[in-house]
């Protein structure tokens, strides 16, 4: 991230991070469309009443004010004020419901888009950042298998971003069924606050939980303990997952024949299935994780979270999860599932842990030379069949010395300076340049050719067939050494 930002939370890459976190989006979107997933954009702004109500993170929105209301802004209830949004679910929901007459059920979605968020900056956590999101939303009911399917393709692409210096990607799922009713099998009712103290077990620790638990969600010291039993449950497949949530389920005393431990144990057949099915396909890359809670209210069922082997401190960088009620239209309802990469993070991780570069900053394959400045039509027009051909292409700024024009190529990272034909000889700056750049043959001036900056060779090229190496022609992402 550039250095010296006046205001904090609010990154802005340099030209060549810029490149790192282009290509970042580039695999993404690839890996989606892939898989038949189809991008769309949504306005930045919502309705207030859109954004509230959906966990800890309403607390953090960003409300907009014109500049003559500043000052006047409680005279308009918040939820009819806009505001920008907080992540990229909330405006689906919107987005389908006005949309569903025009849109195709399931409707797979992926979308790359900025969003806002108002909670304190630090390592790898901004107030403006870009998330990559994919979604599977029906048209009143959802099939299970999209709860396997979208946490495949999310490993599937964070497995792509391995060649940037990533490493390896687990998702980590949950049920909050499963939670739900065990915790109302304990006798908890504050549900959702339960859900939100627990979400809190990585950053704070189990005995601060266990003390927030106590005190802001009614239970007693007894309640506590078990709903951090629950959390640390681990099994290494769907039919030992069962049987040990029974038997925590019995010391609890919770019956099998209780409304709670039905919808429990509906919960636990969904994380079984998905976990089983995952391994089938990718071994390892799913696993079930019962202290995952994710801390918005609107997930109904499967919750995930994504952790990079050997990151421990970065958190999460990919989390999502079931949502059955968030979209409705009357009686009509849209359930869907979807995950979310927070991307900014990702890519701060990859340029200052991982190491990511850019292999150049200019796109530009080529800079074309320009001997002076009443010869820069000529460049120009070289240029001009480059860029009909496909290949990127740059005019020097100046008729500066070529030795400089070849410096100004080199710091932008394009590999190859292509030189004009001369055609005007006689002019005393373009006698200098020659002896720099240019060889004669038996007294004959050479046609243009082109330089590779890297080896210093310099050949005869013909505008009409000439092709850079491959390996020039794209920038790419490689690893510090």
């Amino acid at each position: 991230m550039s250095k010296g930002a006046s205001i904090s939370g609010f990154p802005e890459w340099l030209p060549s991070e810029r490149v790192v976190e282009q290509r970042v989006i580039d695999t993404l979107r690839r890996v989606f469309e892939l898989n038949g997933f189809i991008g769309i954009e949504t306005r930045a702004v919502e309705q207030g009443s859109s954004l509230l109500k959906k966990g800890e993170t309403s607390k953090e929105i960003y409300l907009l004010s014109r500049l003559q209301e500043v000052g006047h802004e409680s005279d308009t209830p918040i939820e009819d004020r806009l505001g920008l949004h907080f992540d990229l679910t909330v405006p689906l929901s919107r987005y389908v419901v006005e949309h569903s007459g025009a849109l195709a059920f399931p409707f797979k979605r992926w979308q790359i888009q900025k969003v806002w968020r108002g909670e304190r900056p630090q390592e790898g956590r901004f107030r403006e950042f870009v998330q990559a999101d994919i979604d599977v939303v029906g048209n009143g009911d959802l099939p299970a298998h999209y709860e396997v399917e979208l946490p495949l393709v999310m490993v599937s692409a964070l497995e792509e971003l391995r060649a940037f210096g990533l490493p390896k990607a687990t998702v980590h799922a949950n049920n909050r069924k499963l939670s739900e009713g065990f915790y109302r099998g304990l006798g908890l009712s504050d549900i959702e606050g339960v859900l939100r103290e627990i979400d809190k077990l990585d950053k704070v620790g189990a005995d601060e939980v266990a003390r927030l638990l106590v005190e802001s969600c009614g239970a007693n010291e007894a309640q506590a303990k078990a709903c951090l039993a629950l959390a640390e449950l681990t099994a290494a497949n769907g039919t030992e997952l069962a049987e040990r949530f029974d038997v925590l389920c019995e010391s609890q005393a919770i019956s099998h024949d209780s409304d709670a431990y039905t919808l429990a144990r509906e919960g636990l057949d969904t994380l079984a299935m998905i976990v089983d099915e995952a391994a089938k396909i990718r071994p390892g890359s799913v696993i079930a994780d019962l202290k995952i809670a994710r801390g918005l209210d609107y997930y109904t069922g499967s919750v995930y979270e994504t952790f990079l082997d050997g990151a421990a401190s970065l958190g999460s960088i990919c989390s999502g999860g079931r949502y059955d009620n968030l979209a409705t239209q009357g009686s009509k309802r849209y359930p869907g599932v979807g995950l979310s990469i927070g991307l900014s993070r990702l890519v701060s991780y990859m340029l200052h842990t991982a190491g990511a570069r850019a292999s150049r900053v200019s796109p530009a394959v080529v800079l074309v030379a320009v001997w002076n400045e009443a010869d820069r039509v000529q460049s120009n027009a070289i240029a001009n069949a480059l860029r009909a051909r496909g290949i990127a292409a740059d005019v020097a700024p100046k008729a500066v010395k070529l030795g400089k024009q070849i410096k100004y190529a080199d710091k932008l990272g394009i590999p190859y300076v292509w030189f004009p034909a001369q055609a005007a000889q006689g002019s005393e700056q373009n006698s200098e340049q020659n002896d720099e750049a240019t060889t004669e043959a038996n007294g004959e001036t050479p046609g243009d050719e082109v330089r590779d900056i890297m080896s210093g060779e310099q050949r005869p090229a013909d505008i009409k067939s000439w092709e850079p190496d491959t390996v020039y022609a794209r920038q790419t992402v490689s690893l510090k050494a």
